[in-house]
């Protein structure tokens, strides 16, 4: 076996990790981290840098039900502020506290019901202020505000004219300059800038549907910014453009295979640092020699194969975090001194993986029957001989699988089958021409051809066995379950579905009001879904229940914003009124995807009960949790 010989335990693998997500603060005083609070619900904790120990670590969040998963220093090194919603409605909301007393009370800043808070800016000039926006004047678009987040006070700093989808600061004088315009009769994208917060908005690029590009950072000579482009190239590229006439002025990195990453720039003088771009691992091309000696230095320190990333830094970036990513074991982090190029040791994300032997996960290039190369991830059970098969499909559909320790595709290997994921067209991060290709093509189309051709490699690559392939997939992937079930019939054994949609009308009439501007855009890219009903009945799984051969699990959250738990019930209903074997939870206080430990429990439970049944791997013993929300509309 490629993991360990004795069965890695759910808890262990699904539970709470025991530190996530580091955070230095601006002063390098204090670390503050997530970890599981004695309820086993995650909050942000705190210690002072110095504390190695963590014997005086306090906790200043007091959540009680799904955890945080997102905070942030603010830039006066006091306070944490965090986003939390209801019972995964993801309306959520900004909350600050004072994170050097214990026991401070937290502060709503974005109150009202249905106000979701998103586009977060902070800026170590105004160390009292944020700009966020919120839909607290109209449900369906944002508007900026400017937030005293000391005091709660805001006042808006940009009304949104009802097309703009994001904004941007320009970062010496903190004002709002940038906007971003969906056009939602032609699907197109614009960026607007403007000279100062008293100045007009004019356009300074437009992308039409197909194409992408973004602002990604006024350059500090007030005449030109960095943007990204595909425009007059299949992959985006990192460009520096004229403010006033949008005309490229330099070319500075693209890439043949995949599109411009993440940019490293310096803090006050815009000067570019690094580039990362990812086609199958995560590579970077510097800029800065003294910054790539660092990444070095870090690399040489770390565990083998490890993948280093920079978590957090000091204002003045003399002090890390930073982590390795590895497919074979947990995230390591270290403090590392940007002076004396040393490291001291962290923490483990989830130390109890240490104890437990792991799969490496190989990245492959798959031929789609077009000849159109495929990135995928494998995780082998065995290599010395084939095992059932879980095609793991990711969201989206419009995102993309990494490299990395994916404790699902190590579940699975450790209960002896292999797990394959792979970006099928219509996934990013591969340029325009990959990303539409997979335009029109969900259910019937080349999207799950892709997949489909995945399991055919597979197979005949000797890694799986062709009687016992299992589709498996969350949203995006859940839809690509049902569709696998229903149009693909002979090639799956079984099938889990986890927050997928069944009928593409119906998601997109139920999508929240906020997601109205992209709506057309996704119509674009799924099909008409709207004015042509026999193109919605050809590629959602509902229609063709009739189809099905295998057994399937649903699992829905009850206040999906997204979609929706008609999605689920609609089917369920279907196949056990037709007597396919059908098994459907659903979870009270959960969304899209499970973030309560006992409920993510819960269902990994069954869905490992589930796969046993079908595919003959082994099984942990389950007890349903006691916190778990599980409930059985097909029983009722």
């Amino acid at each position: 076996m490629t993991t360990s010989e004795e069965i890695i335990p759910r808890e262990i693998l699904f539970g709470n990790p025991k530190y996530a997500s580091p955070m230095l603060s601006p002063d390098g005083t204090y670390l503050a981290y997530l970890a599981p609070n004695d309820e086993d619900v995650l909050n942000v904790f705190v210690r002072h840098v110095s504390d190695a120990e963590e014997k005086e670590a306090w906790m200043v969040t007091s959540d009680k039900s799904r955890g945080i998963r997102r905070a942030f220093w603010g830039q006066d090194s006091r306070t944490i502020m965090y986003l939390q919603d209801f019972e995964g409605d993801e309306n959520f909301h900004l909350w600050a506290v004072d994170a050097t007393v214990e026991g401070a009370e937290a502060r709503d800043l974005t109150p009202g019901d249905g106000v979701k808070a998103q586009n977060i800016i902070s800026n170590k000039r105004f160390p009292d202020e944020i700009l966020v926006s919120t839909n607290q004047r109209n449900a369906k678009v944002f508007d900026m505000y400017r937030c005293s987040y000391k005091t709660g006070e805001l006042s808006l700093e940009a009304e949104n004219p009802g097309d703009v989808v994001g904004w941007g600061a320009e970062d010496s004088s903190f004002e709002v300059r940038e906007a971003v315009v969906r056009n939602q009769e032609d699907s197109s994208t614009t960026v607007r800038v403007r000279d100062d917060a008293s100045s007009e908005w004019r356009d300074l690029k437009t992308f039409p549907y197909g194409e992408k590009g973004s602002l990604v950072e006024f350059c500090t000579d007030g005449e030109t910014c960095l943007m990204t482009s595909s425009l007059g190239r299949d992959t985006s590229a990192l460009l520096k453009v004229d403010l006033k006439t949008g005309d490229v002025i330099d070319e500075i990195f693209s890439s043949e295979k995949c599109d411009c990453g993440s940019v490293i720039l310096d803090q006050d003088t815009k000067e570019i640092r690094a580039i990362s771009y990812n086609y199958a691992r995560t590579e970077r091309l510097f800029f800065d020699k003294d910054l790539e000696h660092d990444y070095e230095v870090l690399k040489s320190l770390g565990p083998k194969d490890a993948e280093v990333f920079v978590a957090s830094k000091t204002r003045d970036e003399k002090m890390w975090v930073a982590g390795y990513r590895r497919s074979d074991g947990p995230t390591e982090y270290v403090l590392y001194d940007q002076t004396s190029k040393t490291t001291t040791p962290l923490f483990v994300s989830n130390p109890k993986l240490l104890e437990y032997k792991f799969a490496p996960m190989e990245n492959v290039i798959i031929k789609a029957r077009d000849g159109l190369d495929l990135v995928g991830y494998l995780t082998r059970a065995r290599t010395d001989t084939k095992t059932p098969l879980i095609l793991m499909v990711h969201g989206g559909p419009w995102a993309r699988d990494y490299w990395g320790f994916n404790s699902k595709a190590q579940w699975f290997a450790n209960r002896g089958y292999a797990t394959l994921q792979v970006n099928f067209r219509g996934s990013t991060g591969y340029g325009k021409t990959f990303l539409h290709r997979g335009d029109k093509q969900w259910g019937v189309g080349d999207m799950q051809h892709d997949l489909t051709d995945a399991v055919k490699w597979a197979i005949d690559e000797g890694i799986a066995d062709e009687n016992n392939i299992c589709v498996y997939g969350g949203s995006y992937g859940g839809y690509a379950c049902l569709a696998g079930l229903t149009f693909t019939p002979d090639l799956y054994k079984c099938g889990v579905d986890i927050v997928g949609p069944s009928n593409i009308k119906t998601l997109l009439d139920s999508i929240p009001p906020y997601w109205g501007p992209l709506r057309n855009g996704m119509l674009l890219k799924i099909g008409d879904v709207d004015s042509d009903e026999e193109f919605n009945r050809k590629i959602s799984p509902l229609y063709h229940v009739d189809n099905i051969k295998s057994p399937l699990l649903i699992g829905h959250g009850a206040n999906d914003p997204r979609v929706k738990q008609a999605e689920a019930d609609q089917i369920a209903s279907s196949m056990k009124e037709k007597g396919i074997p059908v098994e459907y939870v659903l979870y009270s206080d959960e969304g899209h995807g499970f973030a309560r430990p006992d409920n993510r429990l819960d269902f990994n439970g069954r869905t490992e009960l589930f796969l046993a049944t079908h595919l003959g791997g082994r099984a942990e013993e389950f007890v349903k949790p006691d916190g778990s929300t599980a409930s059985f509309p097909l029983e009722i």
